[in-house]
């Protein structure tokens, strides 16, 4: 009897799959365990094995297409079985409902649906796609190509370098034959799931396959050009009609400048750069017409009546630009996301780091590796944590997580951006521990060598900003976490202890919490068992 395979959840936020390759093609027998897909997923691309047995009756998505979880992707039975009553529910794509309705209404559409008919399994070629290589993850640019077009390709390649928001990863073609196409050149970002290259037997076209894309966008191209056009005509009246207003001629900010300086119209300089732009030779080259000697009269006597005479300085405005890394993207979008839609509110209370100064001393005499302060800030926090939940905790929508486990997120800048590795069960590991952990992750983030189960899974975090002599600062929460802690420097100030005014040393930390999920007396009560646990650190090793 035949059976539905149903795209499966492979992980715990994944809500649809893009199938990146087809092992198995309709007519071929499957067993159970056979790999019969890959599965590009929110986290990662994963195997998807078959726990049933049969002839392969029907394949709903192609390669690239993405689908629900829970969806029908495919059908096993018996050879030649019928299998359609299956699909009437609705669960599976209506593809074959497609094909049955592919007689064309009008003479001039049989050509394109004859094109758009052409899948990559009808010309033995692989389409491969930008893929999703971390939960956040929209878009990637081609850091550079590892093969040309004509070159001969193996499954376990990795045909071009990618960089992401977060790191730069390699693409696997997963797929054997002649590298036909490329879609996108170095340098150049593509929208995940689009076509990047196409693999497949020497000398095959694939325009077919590359032509189903761009039909309806060239139609819109069609629709914006009277539009765009019927703008550019209206305006050139408008601009035309007031002969004193020059604030649409083209021309340099510099230009501009000596213009009005000199009381120039604009409107009267011929351009001389490209497309008539008005340049600052135009402008000292000008000779005014017969026309404004009215104007020189009335100032002639202005000028005879000054006394100071100060030099004309020019300045040259000027500037540079680079595009937008993916990085430097994706933290704008996220940072902006959190502080408009957490409600925060800061915390900041001054730490007596005496005593933890003189443990660190201590410890590093003995320590197999160097323990920093912020390493101590770590431990102390995850340690506060486990008696103070409610920080520990996310906003979920519809309920509240408090997390049981501790994973600190720490906080680390990179030439592009700032990337959040995660120190995972903090409160468990020793300061050595810890602070292997987090060189390891400083010297992966410079390298862009950092996966994406490095920097998933954060439940607070720590960014410090000390050893830049940071008084103290506030910090926009990581999302999901429900609060974020700004560690400032080490500071050398008078101090009153025992009545007298003594030399001390001061930190900082600010605690930014989203009041949805944290409250002023709960960040308060943290704050306070972490200020005891650093003014006195050897209750971080009891």
């Amino acid at each position: 009897m035949a059976e539905v395979v149903k795209m499966p959840k492979m992980s715990d936020t994944m809500t649809e799959g893009v199938i990146a390759k087809w092992h198995k093609k309709v007519g071929d027998k499957v067993n159970s365990g056979d790999l019969i897909a890959e599965v590009e997923t929110d986290k990662a691309t994963m195997d998807f094995e078959s726990y049933q047995e049969g002839t392969l009756l029907y394949i709903g998505p192609k390669e690239g297409e993405a689908i629900a979880v829970d969806a029908v992707i495919a059908v096993l039975g018996e050879e030649g079985e019928d299998y359609k009553a299956l699909l009437e529910g609705g669960d599976a794509p209506k593809q074959e409902a497609k094909e049955d309705k592919a007689e064309p209404a009008k003479e001039e559409s049989t050509e394109e649906d004859s094109t758009s008919s052409v899948s990559a399994e009808d010309l033995d070629c692989t389409v491969i796609t930008m893929p999703l290589l971390s939960d956040t993850m929209t878009e990637g640019v081609i850091a550079q190509w590892n093969f040309k077009v004509g070159d001969t390709i193996k499954s376990d390649d990795a045909i071009a370098d990618v960089e992401t928001d977060k790191a730069t990863m390699e693409v696997t073609a997963y797929a054997e034959g002649t590298l036909l196409y490329v879609g996108v050149e170095a340098g150049q970002a593509a929208k995940v799931n689009d076509i990047i290259a196409i693999v497949g037997p020497a000398g095959t076209d694939v325009t077919p396959l590359l032509n189903q894309k761009p039909k309806s966008s060239t139609k819109a191209d069609k629709a914006e050009a009277p539009k765009a056009e019927a703008k550019a005509e209206s305006a050139a009246p408008a601009a035309s009609s007031s002969s004193n207003d020059d604030s649409r001629v083209k021309a340099s900010p510099l230009a501009r400048k000596i213009a009005k300086e000199k009381g120039i119209n604009l409107n009267d300089v011929k351009g001389s750069a490209e497309g008539g732009r008005v340049v600052k030779k135009d402008v000292e080259s000008f000779v005014p017409s017969a026309a404004p000697k009215a104007a020189e009269a009335t100032s002639a006597p202005a000028t005879e009546t000054k006394t100071i005479s100060l030099p004309q300085y020019v300045g040259e405005e000027k500037y540079t630009e680079q595009n937008v890394s993916q990085m430097r993207k994706t933290i704008a979008r996220r940072l902006g996301e959190s502080l408009f839609t957490a409600p925060h509110f800061y915390l900041t209370v001054s730490i007596d780091m005496d005593n933890a100064i003189a443990a660190r001393a201590q410890i590093n005499t003995v320590a197999p590796v160097k323990v920093s302060f912020n390493d101590i800030v770590i431990k102390a926090v995850a340690v506060a944590l486990k008696q103070h939940p409610a920080v520990n905790s996310s906003w979920q929508g519809d309920k509240i997580r408090f997390n049981e486990h501790t994973n600190i997120g720490v906080a680390m800048a990179v030439e592009d951006g700032l990337l959040v590795p995660v120190v995972r069960f903090a409160d468990g590991k020793s300061l050595s521990h810890i602070s292997a952990e987090v060189k390891d992750f400083a010297g992966k983030a410079k390298t862009k060598k950092l996966t994406p189960a490095d920097w998933e899974g954060s439940t607070f975090t720590v960014s410090n900003l000390g050893m830049f002599g940071i008084d103290e600062f506030t910090s926009i929460i990581n999302s999901p976490d429900g609060a974020i802690l700004s560690v400032g420097a080490i500071q050398q100030v008078p101090v009153v202890k025992d009545g007298a005014v003594v030399p001390g040393n001061i930190m900082k930390l600010t605690l930014g919490c989203d009041h949805r999920v944290v409250d002023g007396a709960t960040g308060a009560a943290f704050l306070q068992t972490l200020k005891g646990l650093l003014e006195a650190p050897i209750r971080l090793l009891a």
